[in-house]
């Protein structure tokens, strides 16, 4: 019974089901595609700026206090005019900035060491080139109705509950504390209002890990889908890398021509070609004052061997048949390498009987 529907393998050539390549990794690294959680660097700068506020917030409202303190006391001895108070406020608003600039640079690290722990170093110019795909209402509509745009909005909406809730338990924890603060001195009240601050802020950064944490999971998992491949792409990668076989064919083939048409022109100058008879022969030269033993300037099999002992007679060369002989030049010897010192003996009465064949030649 013949199958009503015949499968072929080839229609899967395009679904993506082989792992990324490490040139497609690089490839996609340099573009600025990796897996990497925007939340980590907000959680990360969060945390880090509570603890910074933790342990110098103090300080630094002394230092706001002060300033006011200075500055009040200076308006009351000094006449005000707008050039006062132009130079005034400048210079409140650049001492305000010392102050409030170890919290920025702990957030700045803190943003960029959440990057580092994810990606390493990378900088890329791709990401802000001007892509004009992205203004297509077609794909932003695609955009808006995607997986990711999904995560993006469940994610918001677990950060949102995350944070109220977090918030509501916290500030109900301490409601009891809000009274009393009612008759207290101004220092009292923003150390607790900033000790309740900073117990809301540390447990929603620390919730907002754990969220990051999921995120960063997920982002990792779309990414490395992303970068998988089709069987089609891995072998035409693997062309591009080691080189397509055909043309790597080509390219040995006529390498061998050109190394067998130089090995014909040299043959002519051999002394001796030994054979097997028929599947082997091997063309030798011995030059006594610049050789110290004979060289193999020539050798081949089956076809090759035939076109050597053409060549030879043409020339008037000398054939010696010696199996045994050939046999070993052909596998122990290359081309342009001189004879080892075990087989001295049997070529050194091959070019013996030669030399007493010219001799009577003569």
């Amino acid at each position: 019974m013949t199958p009503v529907l015949k499968w072929d393998l080839q229609w899967f050539s395009g679904e993506k089901s082989e792992k990324p390549t490490a040139k497609r990794r690089a490839d996609a690294r340099k573009k600025g595609q990796v897996a990497r959680s925007t939340e980590l660097n907000t959680a990360f700068s969060l945390l880090f700026s509570f603890l910074a506020l933790k342990y110098f917030g103090i300080q630094t409202i002394d230092g706001f206090e002060r300033i006011m303190m200075y500055y009040l006391s200076t308006f009351s001895q000094e006449n005000i005019s707008p050039v006062t108070v132009m130079s005034t406020g400048l210079d409140v608003a650049f001492r305000a900035l010392l102050l409030v600039a170890p919290f920025l640079l702990v957030a700045l690290t803190a943003g960029i060491l959440a990057s580092y722990l994810q990606v390493g170093f990378l900088f890329s110019f791709e990401g802000i080139k001007m892509n004009w795909s992205k203004l297509n209402p077609l794909n932003g509509l695609q955009r808006m109705f995607s997986k990711q745009s999904l995560v993006e909005l469940i994610k918001s909406l677990l950060k949102v509950t995350i944070i109220s809730y977090v918030a509501y338990t916290a500030i109900d924890k301490h409601l009891y504390v809000f009274p009393t603060l009612l008759g207290a001195d101004v220092n009292t009240a923003v150390a607790a209002v900033s000790e309740i601050a900073y117990d809301v802020g540390l447990r929603v950064a620390l919730l907002l890990l754990i969220v990051a944490g999921l995120d960063y999971w997920f982002q990792w998992y779309s990414h490395e889908d992303s970068l998988k491949m089709s069987k089609q792409e891995v072998k035409d990668e693997h062309k591009q890398s080691e080189g397509d076989p055909l043309i790597k064919g080509k390219i040995r083939q006529r390498m061998r021509e050109a190394a067998m048409r130089r090995m014909m022109q040299e043959l002519p100058k051999a002394d001796v070609v030994i054979t097997n008879p028929t599947h082997f022969a091997v063309a030798l030269k011995y030059e006594g004052a610049l050789m110290t033993a004979p060289v193999v300037i020539a050798k081949g099999q089956d076809y090759v061997a035939l076109k050597i002992k053409e060549i030879a007679q043409s020339h008037g060369i000398p054939t010696v048949e010696d199996r045994p002989l050939a046999q070993a030049l052909y596998r122990t010897v290359e081309i342009g390498q001189a004879i080892p010192a075990e087989l001295f003996q049997a070529v050194a009465e091959v070019f013996a009987f030669v030399y007493r064949l010219k001799k009577k030649k003569a």
